[in-house]
């Protein structure tokens, strides 16, 4: 898996006049007591210096609480551990645990075999090889970044060799891995439950159908950008190889069917499933394939725990931020300001969109779930939203952050894998926009896409 990023401390994006403009102007607004304004300010000047995001998040709210004076100081640490004190939280850890065993187990380069064998005679195959790949995956990894981390370096060096253009191979490379985080598994999912007080299994269950969509609309874009550059299959149908293939990776195939199908069932709760995950691709790796050795398990281990640790940090960091929005009654504050539109559901629903894209483009999906759930939910709940409906709008709205600059953080880690520039990359992705935004739209305005299997299995 793809380490995360938001922990290290990134090149600074304003110059040093304009970085003492914006310290200046924190000092003052803290002088004149515009205390909500100086939080986000001051976070504003810290995330502009190139702090990190959770170091900048804690210490625009420790700097609120001192100058404010509303709470004691210590609440900032109380709030913080309160923040991550969730039984949910802990299918975190074993959910990023499993995705990486099954990269370095090898499993990844199986289903990308059977998933080749079963839609390489398509035009544009790897493509749509690509995207199915991705699919399969996503009820294994819940993550983004460990999908474009993981099956990316294989997709893109198997498209650049079979003749495909490299922006092209990265585009859809970048674009099917925002699936991951809708099909559950999903960490973004998680994190939003807590947050929202929603049940997981629920929200899991809400995404697999737009998981499903978002499949078939960029395999659509696939077709259609094939037929204009003239690509062609990249492997005949084969019965024999299609079976061979699939004799290889039907263990691994069977791990999103236990994770899935045992939380639906009521076998087992998300976290549950997600230690169910762990074992199932221990003894995948250790047992059956015989790939993962002592030096590659302690390799995993240490990834995970840092990245568990970023997570958290971040979540708890964020929580003490989304605290202080909640108890400052800027959630009031938005509805008001809204006026007449707050009555409106299409406007909220298109409103909320505009504000999370952008956002999106800006900051990290789990910074900017634990901050922007309290003061969204309780508006679009207002206006007749379900919040397992309203969580799936908001994490596929992330995920298309994923893809856009500055963040873009699924781009840096496929530039990276791919030795393709960054430029290249995002000038890539770009055609495949147009299938996530209209399915979006889609996800967005008929509810029956997200809410039909959670009704029917849990209501």
């Amino acid at each position: 898996m793809a380490r995360l990023s938001v922990m290290r401390w990134h090149k600074p994006i304003v110059t040093p006049t304009l970085s003492a403009l914006a310290v200046l102007g924190c000092v003052i607004l803290a002088v004149m007591g515009h205390y909500l304004s100086f939080l986000f300010f001051s976070l504003f000047t810290m995330l502009v210096l190139g702090m990190p995001i959770a170091i900048s998040l804690a210490g625009s709210c420790l700097l609120f609480v001192l100058i404010s004076g509303q709470v004691p100081d210590i609440v900032v640490a109380h709030r913080m551990i309160n923040g991550i004190d969730s039984f949910p939280l802990l299918a975190i850890p074993f959910f990023i645990f499993a995705g990486s065993l099954m990269n370095n187990a090898g499993i990844t380069e199986r289903i990308f075999n059977f998933a080749k064998a079963l839609m390489g005679w398509m035009r544009g195959g790897l493509g749509h090889v690509n995207v199915g790949a991705s699919i399969v995956f996503s009820g294994m990894s819940g993550a983004a970044v460990a999908d474009a981390g993981g099956l990316g370096m294989i997709e893109v060096k198997a498209m650049k060799d079979a003749g495909y253009d490299e922006e092209f191979a990265v585009g859809i490379t970048a674009a099917s891995s925002t699936i991951g985080p809708i099909i559950p598994p999903s960490l973004p999912m998680v994190i939003y439950g807590v947050m929202a007080s929603a049940s997981v299994g629920q929200l899991f269950a809400a995404g697999l159908l737009p998981g499903l969509l978002m499949g078939v609309m960029l395999m659509g874009m696939i077709f259609i950008i094939s037929r204009r550059r003239g690509y062609t299959a990249d492997a005949r149908f084969s019965v024999g190889v299609l079976g061979r293939t699939f004799g290889g990776a039907v263990l691994s195939l069977m791990t999103p069917v236990i994770i899935v199908g045992g939380i639906i069932t009521g076998a087992f709760t998300p976290t549950e499933a997600a230690v169910a995950a762990v074992f199932y691709a221990l003894f995948l790796g250790v047992v059956v394939y015989r790939t993962l050795t002592w030096r590659k398990l302690i390799k995993v281990s240490m990834e995970t725990i840092e990245t568990t640790a970023i997570i958290l940090f971040i979540v708890a960091a964020a929580s003490i931020f989304a605290w202080i929005l909640t108890s400052n009654q800027v959630t009031q504050h938005v509805i008001a300001l809204m006026g007449p539109f707050s009555d409106s559901k299409v406007v909220v629903l298109m409103m909320t969109n505009l504000v999370l894209i952008i956002v999106g483009c800006f900051m990290e999906t789990i910074a900017a779930i634990t901050i922007l759930v309290p003061v969204l939910l309780p508006l679009a709940v207002a206006v007749g939203v379900d919040p397992v409906h309203f969580g799936v709008i908001m994490v596929l709205n992330l995920m298309i952050g994923l893809l856009t600059p500055p963040v873009g953080m699924v781009l840096y880690v496929l530039s990276r894998v791919s030795n393709v520039s960054f430029e290249r990359c995002m000038r890539g992705t770009i055609p495949f926009l147009i299938p996530l935004v209209l399915c979006l739209l889609l996800v967005t305005f008929v509810p029956a896409i997200s809410m039909w299997l959670p009704t029917l299995v849990y209501r």
